[in-house]
Order: C-alpha cells, then structure tokens, then sequence
C-alpha cells in the first residue's frame, strides 16, 4: 500500500485543480477517478467550448442553504487568478453575453491545461479506479482507501466526485454516501439548471414549436432572467429556464413576459388606429414568428381570431397584452439529472470550514467542487465554484 499526502476522488475541475494545487506545494498528490477518461464534463461542457467563468463572479450568483459560504473561496482564487491561468498557456478565449466567457477552440484545451499543471507539479491521476470502501484510522489520523486497482492511504481525502448531474457520464451520489458515513449531512439534491416538462394541453403546443426561441423575462418569487426561451418537444428549455430551474419547485407558478422590450398595451392601442383593418396575428409577426403567433392566437384570443384588430374592442387589446406580458404557467416537472446541468443541493457546508472546505467534525476530510450545496447561475459560475473551492483545500491538505 503506497502511503500519499493527498487523495483526492474525481478527476474533474475540482479536484484537477485541488492536485494542482496541493502538488505546487511539495504534496504528495494522487488523483482517482472511475471513468476511462480525465475531466469527461469539461469536455462537453460550453458546446464543446467551455464556459470555463464569468467576469461578474458574486456571492448573488449562487445558490445555497448558508449564502455566504462561498465568499471566502471566491475571493482568495478569482475569475482573474483562472484567466491568468489561461493566458499563462496562451489559450485564446472570447466573451458572449452576460460576461461569459469560452475557449475559441475547444474544452479539451482546459482539460489539458490542467493535467499538465498537474503534471509538471508532480500530482499522479489514475483512471479506471473504483473506491470500494474508505476507513479512518483513528490512531494514525489516515485514511484508508480500498479500489479497484489496490489499496491507497492518505492523511487528507478529498472528495471531488461532483454530483448527480451528467448520469450518462458516470454521474453517482459516491460524494454523498462518503459524507453520511462520516456523519455529515447532506442538504436534499435535486436537478438543477434543467428543462422543464409539461402535461397536456400545453405538450402538445410546445411540441409543435420545438425548434423556435425568442427572448422573454421569466419571474419566480423575487428571481427573474431575462434570456432565451427555447421550445421543446417536451416543453421548455434555453437560458431563461434553465436559470429559473434552480429556484422552481414543483407546484410552483412562472410567469413570462413574452415581449420584455415592447409595452404591448400601448403598442396595440396605436396599431388599432393605424393598422386596424390587420388581424391581431398580422401585427404580432413584429415580434413573434409565424408559428409562434399562430399558437398564442389559439391559446390567448381564440374568439377574435378572425376579427379586424379595429372591431376588437380596448378592454380586450389590453387583456391580451396583459396576458402575453404575464404568461402564468405549472409546469409539470423537471427533466430529471438525465439532462441537468447541476445537483442543487449536497453536503451542507455548515459542517465544513469556508476557508480550507476541511470537514468541521472529521479531521482530513474535504469536500469541493459539485458535491458540495453551492449551486451557481448558468454562465460559467459552477466551473468558477470548482476552481476556487479546488485552489481552497489545495492549499490546507
């Protein structure tokens, strides 16, 4: 049994660059993770692009049952502590909307970043390795570790196994069952940034727009996004959902603003004196597709279908922009973790230190990265949580 400073599980952007990080300090690291191939999501990850941060990381941006657990991590490892990494290797990268940022080329160049800073440190990674069981030597404050490949021993475990999203790629609750055999708790997961899915009669509406978007403003409580709104053969995706995905439970109403840069009240008023002899949906191709119009006439204003915009009278112009300005919908469930993007929820960071991500109660132990209840935003801040939780106990184990 070969004796390391540190173990760490997953071999994912947490914890490539926990080893990293640990390595750079004369660590003894060793890397172990189940899958046949190093940082499997970050290479899907952005289209194949990697939205590897975003140049707004707040504390705002993430979602967690102790809010202010992650300011210490983002703080001391930044979105510019990981650009500079970045530049460091001459990777050419661009912002989109919202201050995301991606690679030009490809993700891959990100994976390989981070092996090779793991390399030149020293760390060793090691796929194809199953944890079949983790013991605690009390008396000689090491962990022990039995795999698939043989028996390992460490004085700090780290678990970086992410959570249950991207089952498809190996995905497990292993994170989880390590926390509770240690008696950590673990906050209630659920899939996050996630499509949303719809029964009938709605189904089949969006079924037959799958394929278009449009920009919308969709609210839930006090959270609103203002983004793209992508229909589905099973219902709703694009950034605006996927955003409110993580605040929705189920049962819980949306509201959509179906032309957040129109006041359609007073558009359709005006439209009524000077266009009047047009039908609704002839007016509304300003702002809808034809397709799209066609639905929300058959959903919004059946009975005045065939009416001149003109004989349509103020009261019922006004209802209808009301209604497509405030679209109240239920949806009937999530995708599940089959296409989520993120496990809301996870080891509850009450009993972990927010400086070290050290366990409060379990000396040795630490938890990073996805597995951890810190959820972020769509846009690069998930990754920006797994480099700064990464960089925190990288330092401490």
């Amino acid at each position: 049994m070969r004796p390391y400073d540190v173990i760490i599980v997953g071999a994912g952007a947490s914890g490539l660059m926990c080893a990293l990080t640990a390595a750079q300090r004369g660590r003894q690291v060793l890397v172990l993770d189940h899958a046949n191939k190093i940082g499997k999501k970050i290479l899907l990850s952005g289209g194949g692009r990697c939205n590897f941060t975003n140049l707004d990381i707040e504390a705002q941006n993430y979602i967690s049952s102790n809010p202010h657990f992650c300011k210490s991590a983002l703080k001391r490892y930044t979105q510019w502590d990981f650009i500079a990494l970045l530049n460091k290797h001459q990777i050419a990268y661009h912002e989109r909307d919202h201050g995301q940022l991606f690679c030009h080329e490809s993700a891959k160049q990100i994976r390989d970043l981070l092996v090779q800073e793991c390399e030149q440190a020293g760390a060793s990674i090691q796929i194809n390795t199953s944890i079949e069981s983790i013991e605690y030597q009390e008396a000689e404050q090491r962990y022990q570790l039995k795999s698939s490949q043989g028996e390992f021993s460490c004085t700090s475990l780290v678990i970086a196994s992410g959570g249950l999203s991207f089952q498809k790629m190996g995905a497990s609750g292993f994170g989880y069952t390590v926390a509770k055999q240690f008696s950590i708790p673990v906050q209630t997961t659920s899939a996050g940034l996630v499509p949303f899915t719809f029964s009938e009669p709605l189904l089949s509406v969006f079924s037959r727009l799958s394929g278009q978007a449009l920009p919308v403003c969709i609210r839930l409580g006090k959270q609103q996004f203002c983004e793209n709104l992508l229909f589905t053969h099973r219902g709703l995706s694009g950034p605006a959902i996927l955003q409110i995905s993580n605040y929705w439970q189920p049962g819980d109403d949306l509201s959509i603003d179906l032309s957040p840069h129109e006041d359609l009240s007073q558009w359709l008023l005006q439209q009524k004196q000077t266009q009047g002899k047009k039908r609704l949906r002839n007016l509304l191709l300003q702002f809808f597709s034809k397709a799209i119009t066609q639905e929300f006439e058959h959903l919004f204003w059946p009975q005045l279908s065939e009416h001149a915009c003109i004989d349509i009278s103020d009261k019922q112009l006004l209802q209808i922009a009301h209604t497509l300005h405030h679209w109240q919908l239920k949806p009937a469930a999530t995708e599940g973790y089959r296409t989520a993007e993120v496990t809301r929820g996870g080891v509850d960071t009450h009993a972990l230190s927010s400086k070290t991500m050290e366990c409060k109660q379990q000396p040795g132990l630490y938890f990073i990265g996805e597995v951890v209840d810190v959820t972020g935003h769509l846009g690069g801040y998930n990754f920006q949580w797994a480099w700064s939780s990464g960089f925190a106990a990288g330092l401490a184990v």
